[in-house]
């Protein structure tokens, strides 16, 4: 169930670790609100990181977008999956060893500033490592494919199946990695969320005794928080809408929610148990016999954030007591209804 802060997030830890597309942007446009909020909880003492996934941009690529959208960055305030790759590449293998890099030019960038030697699939190499890359040639990955079937170790900067595009949704690096587990009957050893490296490798970069995962997904941010041992906040301007959240299982539940990233600035209320339903902040939520999940607000001045607390928290107790994901094809809250994805 949601946690309790009784003090503003940006209090209670000391470090941010942002998710970029659906929390500080979608595609090439700023979330609303975001810079501002950004720039009160760096106000506030709070350092901030920007993780990502995508393995294709290099750093200074993702800072300078950053910038643009009002939102001051530099390399060093940004982690990719292909530097935590890169990290644990060196780690188990070693600095200078020879590593067939399959993806952009993300992960052969963080690969060399690991110390460690890009080369190509035709190349003498020690592991493979692969990453996004939407120039790839299908004979790369073929050869790659044939050399990780014969032994060759190999290390997978993410398993995301879909990326954002300017044309829509597309295939992720996940659906690669599907193909050539597949094909060669091997699991690669991942550095993505939800895997834990990435946020491992944020902390070792950025600093940060109590870090905070900030993200808009659930299969990756928040069970990312889960397995690497940090509270999470969800936010709402992402993929995550009520079909999802109500449905998610104890290690896909975040610590805290809230509608954006103001949510860093407030605290965090935790709903209590009332009469068979959850009460917070002029909501009551409940699930009737028929396994509906009933919203009402109790106060004229309640406010979105503890709807959404209620909602969930009536919800996972249902789903835990019963097995049963709630019906919330009636239930009507403002800034609810109409938003599931």
């Amino acid at each position: 169930m949601l946690l309790t802060s009784n003090v503003p997030l940006a209090r209670a830890h000391d470090l941010a670790m942002l998710d970029l597309d659906g929390v500080v942007y979608v595609g090439r446009e700023a979330v609303p609100g975001a810079a501002e909020h950004i720039a009160a909880v760096r106000s506030a003492g709070m350092r901030v990181a920007f993780i990502t996934n995508n393995a294709s941009r290099p750093p200074d690529e993702v800072a300078e977008h950053l910038t643009r959208l009002g939102v001051p960055a530099g390399r060093a305030d940004v982690v990719t999956s292909a530097q935590a790759a890169a990290r644990m590449v060196a780690d188990t293998y070693g600095v200078g060893v020879k590593v067939l890099c399959l993806g952009g030019p993300g992960l052969a960038a963080a690969l060399a500033e690991a110390g460690l030697v890009p080369v190509g699939a035709d190349d003498e190499a020690d592991v493979v490592a692969s990453g996004y890359g939407p120039e790839l040639r299908w004979s790369e990955i073929m050869r790659a494919a044939v050399r990780i079937a014969e032994g060759l170790p190999w290390v997978a900067s993410n398993t995301d199946h879909t990326i954002p595009t300017p044309f829509g949704v597309a295939p992720g690096h996940g659906v690669l990695v599907d193909t050539l587990r597949r094909f060669t009957g091997v699991t690669p050893a991942v550095a993505g969320k939800p895997a834990r490296p990435l946020l491992d490798e944020t902390v070792r970069r950025v600093g940060g005794r109590r870090p905070l995962m900030v993200g808009d997904r659930l299969d990756t941010d928040v069970e990312g928080a889960h397995n690497a041992g940090v509270d999470s906040l969800l936010v709402l301007t992402g993929v995550t809408g009520p079909a999802q959240l109500v449905a998610a299982p104890p290690r896909l539940r975040p610590s805290y929610i809230s509608v954006d990233l103001a949510g860093l600035l407030a605290s965090h209320p935790a709903p209590a148990a009332e009469g068979g339903g959850w009460v917070l902040g002029g909501w009551r939520a409940e699930v009737d016999r028929g396994g509906a999940l009933v919203v009402e607000r109790t106060a004229p001045d309640a406010v979105p954030d503890d709807a959404w607390r209620v909602a969930s928290t009536a919800a996972w107790q249902h789903l835990d007591d019963t097995g049963r994901v709630v019906d919330i094809t009636g239930t009507r809250v403002p800034g609810i209804e109409g938003s599931a994805r």
